[in-house]
Formats: C-alpha cells, sequence, structure tokens
C-alpha cells in the first residue's frame, strides 16, 4: 500500500511539473504578437477495486451502495490553445495587421508548405510580395510596384481589400484582397513555433472567406494582435502549481517514512 502511494504521488510531481513548463512558456511569450495562452488538462488514471459497487453483498441479501475503489494517480490529458483574442496595439507600419474576431491568416513558406497564423505583422520583400517577418508569403500573394514600396502609400481595408498609390495625386489602384480562414475546431490547430500552426486532422480542413463576412473578423490596418496572457493569472496559477508540487512531495516523504517503520519492524 504504502509503494503504491508513492508511485501515485510521482504521477501528480510529473503533471505539476508539466503544469508548470505550460505556465513558464506563457509568461515567457507574454509580449509575443498574438500568441495563445495554453492550459494543461489532467485526467485521473485507471482505478483498483477492493470491493465492488452495484453488486450482491457475500449473504446475497443486499446490493452494495458503495464500493472501494483506489485511483492510481494523474496523467496529462492535454495542452490546450486558448484562442481567446488578445487586445489590438496600435502601431506605425502600413502592413501590420490585426484581425478583429474569427480567422487567420495562410501563410506559404519557400517548400510550399501551408500554415496559420494570428500574427499580422507583415512587410514587403524584394520582389514587393506581401510577406511575413521570416519571409513567408501571404496567400493569395499580393504583389505591389516597386516604387510604392519607397515612397507610396498603402491602404488596406476592413474586408481585406489592399490598395496603393504611387504618389500623393494618383488615383488608388486595387492590388488584391487578401483572405481569411476559418476551421471547425481551432483547438485541433498543431503549434509549430514562429507563431505558425499548422493544420492537422483534429482541426478540420481549412474554410476560405473574406474579411467583414459572416464568421469572419476583420482587418484592422496599423493594428497587432497583442497576446491574450494574463500576467496576475499566470502568477496565480504559478503559485497553485507549485504548492501541489510541494504536497506531492510530502505525501512521498509521508510514504518514505512510513515504508521505513514497516521494515523496521518486520526485522
Amino acid at each position: 500500500m504504502v509503494m503504491r502511494s508513492l508511485s501515485i504521488a510521482a504521477t501528480g510531481m510529473n503533471a505539476q511539473q508539466t503544469n508548470l513548463d505550460v505556465i513558464a512558456n506563457n509568461i515567457a511569450n507574454i509580449n509575443t504578437t498574438a500568441y495563445k495562452r495554453s492550459r494543461a488538462e489532467f485526467s485521473d488514471l485507471m482505478y483498483t477495486t477492493n470491493r465492488m459497487v452495484g453488486v450482491s453483498n457475500m449473504m446475497n441479501q443486499a446490493t452494495v451502495p458503495e464500493g472501494a475503489m483506489i485511483g492510481l494517480g494523474v496523467r496529462t490529458a492535454a495542452v490546450r490553445n486558448l484562442h481567446m483574442q488578445g487586445s489590438p496595439i496600435q502601431t506605425n507600419n502600413a502592413f501590420d495587421l490585426a484581425i478583429s474576431g474569427r480567422g487567420w491568416f495562410e501563410i506559404q513558406d519557400p517548400n510550399g508548405s501551408t500554415f496559420y497564423t494570428r500574427a499580422g505583422a507583415f512587410n514587403l520583400n524584394e520582389n514587393g510580395e506581401i510577406v511575413t517577418l521570416d519571409g513567408n508569403l501571404v496567400q493569395p500573394v499580393i504583389t505591389l510596384p516597386v516604387e510604392v514600396g519607397k515612397n507610396g502609400e498603402i491602404t488596406i481595408n476592413s474586408d481585406g481589400s489592399v490598395y496603393y498609390k504611387a504618389d500623393a495625386d494618383a488615383q488608388p489602384t486595387e492590388a488584391g484582397r487578401i483572405n481569411l480562414v476559418n476551421f471547425t475546431n481551432e483547438a485541433g490547430l498543431e503549434p509549430i513555433g514562429d507563431n505558425l500552426f499548422r493544420e492537422t486532422q483534429a482541426s478540420g480542413a481549412p474554410i476560405v472567406g473574406n474579411p467583414g463576412e459572416e464568421n469572419y473578423g476583420s482587418l484592422m490596418q496599423h493594428y497587432l494582435e497583442a497576446s491574450n496572457v494574463d500576467p496576475i493569472k499566470e502568477i496565480t496559477e504559478l503559485i497553485s502549481a507549485q504548492r501541489a508540487y510541494e504536497m506531492n512531495s510530502k505525501v512521498i516523504q509521508a510514504a518514505d517514512e512510513m515504508s521505513a517503520v514497516v521494515s523496521k519492524n518486520l526485522r
């Protein structure tokens, strides 16, 4: 019985270590553009049964109302990304875009792989194409004249339409339209770093739409979406995880002392 307590408490310590890792990552990304905080989810392990519940007693005269079942600890069931929107932060860059509402930007890397992001810190590459800070192309590809990137005026409307003026006296010319993508299950997207997520079977296939349409957010030029990490909440959960870890370590210490007493008495 004592050895079972050791293993149960060990699972608790492992779970709280995972919890601490998740909290540490949230705090580390408190200023990361469009970062979505994570939360560790846990579930109890299987139970050993010392006495069945709902069966007849030894005399077969009555049903046992309560059994005796002892759990074997806890395990990490998932680390869930919480896709609540962060606050908008105003910038001076015409290519900074924040999504107000649902939706993801579609990104394509040089290898042709497709990813998704809420981080709209964009710019132009040497060809006049709108790209991320890592040089990945925003989809659909929108190309602006090179001179526009130097002295022109760029306007990106809330519906995703991109207009440019080569000089102050020119008429606005439409260069294209930025689309947004939705997923049936956003929690099923796989985070891969660099503010990017990848489609999985759990997320469902991407559903392409235009900003401002039903179930799609609108775009905000000159804004970026801040991280949705709440510092006060993270510190509170950090203290809670620390206390839970300490309590599990106390259980191991108590079980070890009890084991020592049993071993001494058996000599």
